[in-house]
């Protein structure tokens, strides 16, 4: 097949220098409570959404009030400006960047307006996130029905603009079905509110006249234009919404300027505020998941499980299982899912809850769709905790998508396309045979009860011939899902990835009548330009394209392994899907959850450092200022690791920054007095008592945090007054011939809580360990790593681990007690000494305290305390290391566990003790970690394997924190309570 060339335009929306700098002047003085944004990194974090392109902004502007949203939008009319508004930016299309002004709606407008319980209506401002509307709702047993998968993170706003669905559409509806009128601004300044009309409401509303009038009266007109049109080929099934849905204009839907608004992708109006109609939530929820022998299978059965009334009907394939296997290690997908290789996950609500009834209609509704469906397999899922875990699967779906099957980068482009429910089961073998046509590999999931099919394909557009496939591909499959009834986009928009191939779908008449639509509503195409009307080609500003190369010598010090040893490709990592800006739940971006700043987030960061590497915002390579910036409330928690579903790892980008920043130059302070860390603390354990005279003297302390560059609202911690290692070599010896253990005595617990390291000892010797210590005066090199002295830090370790390697060739294992240093030898190891067998040992053969319990004393005669406790997880055991095995350890000796899902403690090593970093500190402690321990029974037990966050709580409360050991000492034979 003959695939045109897409006409190049390569045109720019971006104002030149005079009206730039007037521009500025302007948008300063209409602007006053938000901010107003030219500079180099806020471009950068902005110059990308959750799509394949990138289009660096001329500025970006977050109004702090609606009023100078409307400010900012008249002042770009002014110059003629071109505007793109932006939620939370995981729009996967393209629509929310743009190289004119972009204007972020989510930091300052995100207020729930009210709430009408009685209406079932909720008035809000265009950037509140849904999951904090959500929690505005939940006391009303009401909730916004449409849940898109981004839903603790995406606004309102942004899904008007997509016309977002989510899981749960196939009971609630699209956002469109659920607005009641929009308060908008049109691009040439006329404010109005939009809502469904009568006839006779129309016409007076014409005859009203103005701007308002007009725009009534030439959609009236386009309607009755188009009217067979817009009942034939508009609004055939639920999930078409590629295009303009022109449908709600028709006199028997009502005509319904605010539903014909939604889903417009930014290109006819700005939303300053919306009612929303609300749904009940269900009192019980009951989950089915069927299973059968492909995806197509399911396909084909998905419209036999909407005539049992789901309110959910979701399919995953075998691909989507194995991508969560191979990057959530904890992950047992296969103890949650039936027999197959595709799977519906199937909820049912219900508005009560009459518990003796419900086992047995639970499974006759599951007998009744096993035998409907013809799946293979059939598991009834009534606990919420396994509930939540397999909605976890489908929801992570979209960022473990990001990778192919076999591990390589895939992306969007044909992510979203829908057909009738009817066809699904046939799309999707024949989309499987058009992938293996070109080549290309992808993995489909999705709502399949609405027909909707996301996939992320590893599309190549690196090279010339993986272009041309790539619109070959997307031309084809444009004519396919169009063969099967079907739509291009489902639920996310055109934007400017599909909206050229619009034309395989709808009429010439259907296409003109968009442009018309579009003209109605911003004449002059200054609202998104490049969107849905007059589109560029699918091609064009691509944020990988043929022939580029970043500027910046890519040579890194730290591996990077898993990224091939290209700073650029694992900074692609991060596609955008933002899950670094949820506001609650897991640990990943502490600090933007304490700023709600785009800056503070990894997805930001990663933006800042990719610019850097590409060298044309951000130009001054290493040496930038702005990353420097960007990175600097960064708490190296490593949360990211693990949280985020592509595994960007910013702790390791930072440590790699701060290496080649500060090459040949006098370092920030902290990096000498807490990045060598144990030097000093090694240099006070001489004389204990005299560095506590020191740092507990007001004064003199005072005098120490000013040169150190110390938070003066910090206490500096007490060194003991007898290290550990001395502790330890006076003790008497346990006889008997025992399985050997190497205890490493990190810094914390040699010099500062040597009280951790006996109750470890004590436990172990009890269950049946002969500890040994390494040699006096090794370090890992922790403290260097995370300040970027990574020529030190490797030094370091390489030093221990010559000292550490004739134990573990023994098969001794290495057992740690501080997270972060148990960490480093886990996984930060092998970063530092790439091919290194002496570091691939330590990895394989370090060992957490609960672990060694867990997997080697399994039946040590541990007594049962029969406590309660509460349970801060440090970061770097969240990460890299898990907590499964702690668990199962407090559990042995009567202990509820109680963990936090709180994050970081806010400490987080040197982070807040750093002078101009205790404010946000404390407000990442406040999170959660704080507020439960003022709200825990006096008698809880406070858990904390980690220094900092044992300090941290004893800074910030009147709680003392253990570590696991102290606990499991109290519960050997003979020990007190």
């Amino acid at each position: 097949m003959s695939i045109p060339a897409a006409p190049r335009t390569d045109r720019t929306d971006t104002p030149v220098p005079r009206t730039l700098a007037r521009l500025e002047r302007d948008l300063r003085a209409v602007v006053v409570s938000g901010e107003v944004a030219f500079g180099a990194r806020r471009r950068a974090e902005y110059a990308q959404d959750a799509s394949t392109y990138r289009q660096v902004p001329a500025a970006v502007v977050l109004p702090g009030s609606t009023d100078e949203l409307v400010g900012t939008l008249a002042v770009c009319h002014r110059y003629g400006v071109a505007v793109t508004l932006r939620g939370a930016g995981t729009s996967i299309a393209g629509q929310a960047v743009g190289d004119g002004v972009v204007v972020d709606t989510s930091r300052h407008l995100g207020a729930v307006l009210g709430i009408d319980p009685q209406a079932r209506t909720a008035r809000v401002e265009p950037g509140v996130v849904l999951d904090d509307l959500q929690r505005a709702l939940r006391p009303y047993g009401l909730r916004f029905g449409p849940d898109p998968s981004t839903h603790a993170r995406c606004t309102v706003g942004g899904m008007i603009g997509n016309n977002a669905c989510g899981t749960h559409s196939v009971a609630w509806g699209r956002t469109a079905d659920n607005v009641v009128d929009l308060d908008v601004v049109t691009y040439d300044g006329h404010r109005m509110t939009l809502r469904k009309l009568t006839e006779d409401e129309l016409l007076q509303v014409i005859e009203g006249g103005g701007r308002r009038g007009e725009i009534h009266a030439r959609l009236r007109d386009l309607r009755d234009a188009h009217l067979a049109l817009l009942r034939t080929e508009f609004g055939r099934f639920r999930r078409q919404v590629s295009g303009y849905s022109l449908e709600h204009l028709l006199p028997e839907r009502g005509f319904d300027p605010a539903a014909v608004l939604v889903g417009t992708e930014g290109t006819c109006a700005v939303v300053l505020a919306a009612t929303v109609r609300l749904v009940p939530l269900p009192a019980r929820r009951t989950l089915v998941a069927l299973g059968f022998a492909d995806l197509p299978a399911a396909g084909d059965a998905a419209r036999h499980v909407l005539e049992h009334r789901p309110i959910a009907c979701e399919g995953l394939g075998g691909d989507q299982v194995a991508a969560l296997r191979r990057n959530v290690p904890d992950a047992e997908p296969e103890k949650l899912l039936p027999e197959g290789r595709g799977w519906l996950l199937c909820e049912f609500g219900y508005p009560d809850d009459d518990a003796d009834e419900v086992p047995r209609a639970d499974e006759e509704l599951a007998a009744a769709l096993a035998r409907d469906t013809g799946a293979l397999a059939v598991r009834l899922v009534a606990d919420p905790a396994e509930q939540a875990a397999l909605w976890r699967i489908r929801e992570d779906s979209s960022g473990l998508a990001t990778r192919a099957p076999d591990g390589s980068e895939a992306w969007p482009g044909w992510e979203d396309s829908a057909v009738p429910v009817e066809h699904l089961g046939d799309y999707l073998r024949d989309l499987d045979a058009l992938l293996a046509r070109h080549g290309l590999q992808g993995t489909p999931y999705g709502h399949f009860g609405e027909g909707c099919v996301h996939i992320r394909i590893d599309f190549d557009h690196e090279t010339p011939e993986g272009l041309r496939t790539f619109r070959a591909f997307m031309t084809e499959a444009a004519r396919l899902v169009a063969s099967h009834g079907g739509t291009l986009s489902g639920e996310h928009g055109d934007g400017q990835a599909r909206a050229e191939f619009l034309p395989l779908v709808y009429s010439p008449e259907a296409m003109a009548a968009f442009a018309d639509f579009k003209d109605v509503w911003d004449p002059e195409n200054r609202l998104n330009p490049g969107i849905l009307v007059h589109p560029r080609p699918a091609d064009e500003r691509l944020r990988i394209r043929p022939g580029h190369r970043p500027q910046l010598p890519l040579t890194t010090t730290l591996a990077l392994a898993e990224d091939d040893g290209d700073l650029s490709r694992a900074l692609r990592r991060c596609v955008g899907i933002a899950k670094c800006r949820t506001s609650s739940g897991g640990v990943m971006c502490p600090s933007y959850r304490a700023t709600r700043d785009e800056k503070d987030s990894t997805r930001g960061r990663a933006r800042v450092l990719y610019e850097m590497v590409q060298g044309e915002v951000v130009t001054d390579g290493w040496r930038s200022g702005e990353v420097r910036e960007s990175l600097d409330l960064c708490l190296s928690c490593k949360g990211c690791k693990s949280d985020c579903p592509v595994g960007v790892d910013m702790a390791t980008y930072k440590s790699e920054f701060l290496h080649q920043h500060y090459r040949g130059r006098v370092r920030p302070v902290t990096h000498y007095s807490l990045g060598r860390l144990p030097v000093w603390a090694r240099l006070a354990g001489k004389a204990p008592r005299l560095a506590n005279a020191v740092t507990q003297n007001r004064a003199a302390a005072a005098l120490l945090k000013r040169a150190g560059g110390i938070a003066p609202q910090r206490a500096v911690p007490r060194f003991a007054t007898q290290r550990f290692r001395t502790w330890f070599e006076g003790r008497a010896t346990v006889p008997g011939d025992r399985q050997q253990v190497l205890l490493w005595p990190d810094t914390f617990t040699e010099y500062f809580t040597p009280e951790v390291g006996r109750a470890a000892v004590e436990v172990l010797e009890s269950a049946g360990f002969e500890v040994l210590l390494p040699p006096d005066g090794l370090c890992c090199g922790l403290t260097w790593l995370t300040t970027g002295q990574l020529d030190a830090a490797r030094a370091r370790l390489g030093r221990t681990l010559s000292a550490v390697d004739p134990f573990l060739r023994q098969g001794i294992p290495l057992i740690g007690l501080e997270p972060s240093c148990t960490s480093l030898f886990r996984s930060d190891g092998t970063e530092l000494l790439a091919g290194d067998d002496r570091a691939r040992r330590a990895a394989e053969q370090t060992l957490t305290f609960a672990e060694l319990l867990d997997r080697h004393a399994p039946n040590a005669p541990f007594a049962r305390l029969d406590a309660t406790a509460l349970t801060q997880t440090h970061c770097h055991q969240h990460a890299t290391l898990g907590s499964a095995a702690d668990d199962r350890v407090l559990a042995r000796i009567g202990v509820d566990s109680g963990r936090l899902d709180s994050g970081c403690c806010g400490l987080a090593g040197n982070f807040g003790f750093e002078r101009g970093h205790y404010d946000v500190s404390v407000q990442v402690g406040e999170q959660a970690l704080l507020p439960a321990l003022r709200a825990a029974p006096e008698g809880a037990v406070v858990l904390a394997d980690g220094f900092s966050c044992r300090t941290q709580i004893e800074q910030l409360s009147d709680r003392r924190a253990r570590h696991l050991a102290e606990v499991v000492r109290e519960a050997l034979p003979g020990a007190g309570s």
